[in-house]
């Protein structure tokens, strides 16, 4: 179960069976029934939703497994786990394999070999379209500078750096981006290299992820283009600030070529600034450039 815009990045998996969208289930009228008519025995609340909970024991599910840090948990689920987030050492991926642990599975799997078990093999065919942009002969670097403000940003004029230190002849690069940050970027991409190719806001997700897979890499924050490109086992280079609980140890990106760089410091000043960062600046555009050299095309 999800919301509509995740379906595209659930059904790439070859191991789920079927989507239920969340947003229908908001809309309905009796929710219990909604349930029911699915004939489910478990659920897992990943994602905590009160109304989902409760509906949930209303429908009769058999096993309702959710973790003990919510008061409605305790009313609604008959297993409730002792899993804390905000402070945790363990990756996002480790603490939603712990919530497996009623069914007597070993969840205690390290965070290099999880991407294993994404099964992200449906990709759609990539549209003619897009494929004419892809240079056969370099390297295809997709770049996403922006996050629609979910997460800290490297900047700007550091990917620009990123872009002036990459040999011409051995990469093309594409900037990516939402609709709504088409108009953010347009004065910027305007200055850019006449190689740089700019596809903000002109792609749907299904056509976003079949492209991801088409290139090579992509360089990024903490956004969901930098962890498709990761379980998709493209090149994946995340930027993250050293801030919990958005730093690496949380939400580094899990794949066969995925990495990352942070500052790592104790991290006062920026703390509380939901848009500047400068620790994540500090992370110099040299460094992201010298793992990318090392990178050779992928099939």
């Amino acid at each position: 179960m999800g919301r509509s815009y995740t379906k595209p990045v659930v059904s790439l998996s070859c191991f789920v069976d079927e989507f239920i969208n969340y947003n229908d289930f908001e809309k309905a009228n009796d929710k219990p029934a909604f349930l029911r008519n699915y004939n489910v025995d478990t659920i897992i609340h990943v994602f905590p939703r009160k109304d989902l909970a409760v509906a949930a024991r209303k429908a009769g599910i058999s096993y309702r497994i959710g973790t003990s840090h919510r008061l409605y948990h305790w009313l609604n689920c008959n297993y409730r786990l002792n899993i804390g987030r905000k402070n945790s050492n363990l990756h996002e991926a480790q603490l939603n394999l712990a919530l497996l642990s009623p069914f007597g599975m070993n969840t205690q799997m390290e965070k290099e070999v999880i991407h294993r078990y994404f099964g992200f093999v449906n990709v759609k065919p990539l549209p003619e379209k897009l494929k004419t942009f892809l240079d056969k002969d370099k390297i295809n670097l997709i770049l996403h500078p922006k996050s629609n403000l979910s997460a800290r940003e490297w900047g700007l004029e550091n990917f620009a750096s990123l872009i002036s230190l990459l040999p011409e002849d051995r990469f093309q690069i594409f900037i990516t981006g939402s609709p709504d940050e088409k108009p953010l970027l347009k004065d910027w991409i305007l200055r850019l290299p006449s190689h740089v190719m700019d596809v903000t806001g002109s792609m749907s997700l299904d056509e976003l992820i079949s492209f991801v897979s088409s290139c090579d890499g992509l360089v990024a924050a903490s956004t969901g283009p930098l962890h498709i490109a990761a379980a998709l086992n493209r090149y994946a280079i995340g930027i993250f600030p050293p801030i919990r609980p958005m730093h690496p140890g949380r939400w580094a990106p899990l794949g066969e070529h995925a990495s990352y760089f942070v500052d790592e410091k104790s991290c006062h000043s920026c703390k509380n600034s939901p848009k500047h960062c400068s620790c994540m600046h500090q992370v110099s555009p040299q460094s992201v450039v010298s793992e990318i050299l090392n990178w050779k095309k992928l099939p």
